[in-house]
């Protein structure tokens, strides 16, 4: 892993009745961010962007590592692809996680202390660890471009450099992101809305959007396949099921 890019997403985190903690995340694709503003010497200012996509080549492929780290840390891991416990949705729009931080990771003491430095809305950085790939694989993985300059639509003439294509080894929950993009939202819906916009009931009797969820989860949480499609079964039958007193964090 050779390079790191940080942007503020949405986090969410919320418990689960088994007394597992899940952790979902946001990374956005075409979002530009302002690396440096050219410094006090009046140098070029410099951004970056990532292309829809840009990581799903490891995302995608099944043997692929890819691991949650705190800061980056290889010495503090949250959770994994290939331990099931960190599932990832690539998109036009975003890279979404949703990762299962189970009560051992929990019980650390760098997995208590990033819990609650999100509790409380002090970590909410999300930073993704990567590489580009090799020119014999990919001969243009990214491209630099001219912003142009027009100070009225915040426009000073950087130097923009588009990433296509990325080889991502880790995402890291981060205090201090190098630049922000978007704004931490917490979870304001009700059940009934996030039902009514197509939320579902996971394994945990957890609503969680289904666009996040793999299709190992979909079959835990009771869907079956019709048609070569995965349908979810009625929330009805899934509502009786879930606990009363289960709060969304």
């Amino acid at each position: 892993m050779d390079e790191v890019a940080t942007l503020i997403g949405d986090l969410e985190l919320r418990a689960a009745r088994n007394g597992r903690r899940r952790l979902r995340g946001r990374f956005p694709y075409k979002k530009r961010a302002v690396l440096s503003d050219g410094g006090r010497k009046g140098g070029r200012p410099q951004k970056e962007e990532f292309a829809s996509r840009a990581f799903g080549y490891r995302v995608q492929d099944q043997t692929a590592e890819i691991h949650l780290l705190v800061g980056h840390s290889y010495d503090k891991p949250l959770a994994s692809k290939l331990t099931n416990t960190l599932h990832l949705v690539d998109s036009d729009e975003a890279l979404t996680f949703d990762a299962e931080i189970t009560p051992e990771i929990a019980d650390t003491s760098y997995g208590a202390d990033i819990l609650k430095q999100i509790d409380g809305g002090l970590s909410v950085g999300i930073s993704p660890g990567f590489r580009l790939p090799p020119p014999r694989a990919v001969a243009k993985p990214e491209v630099y471009t001219d912003e142009g300059h027009d100070p009225a639509r915040n426009m000073h003439n950087a130097r923009i450099r588009t990433i296509l294509q990325a080889l991502l080894y880790e995402l890291s929950i981060v205090t201090v992101p190098a630049y922000k993009l978007a704004t931490v939202t917490a979870d304001t819906m009700s059940d009934a809305e996030k039902i009514a916009v197509g939320w579902v009931y996971d394994a945990d009797g957890v609503l969680v959007d289904p666009a996040t969820m793999s299709d190992a989860d979909k079959i835990a949480a009771g869907w079956t396949w019709q048609n070569g499609i995965l349908v979810p079964p009625p929330q009805s039958i899934i509502k009786r099921a879930m606990p009363a007193a289960l709060r969304w964090r």
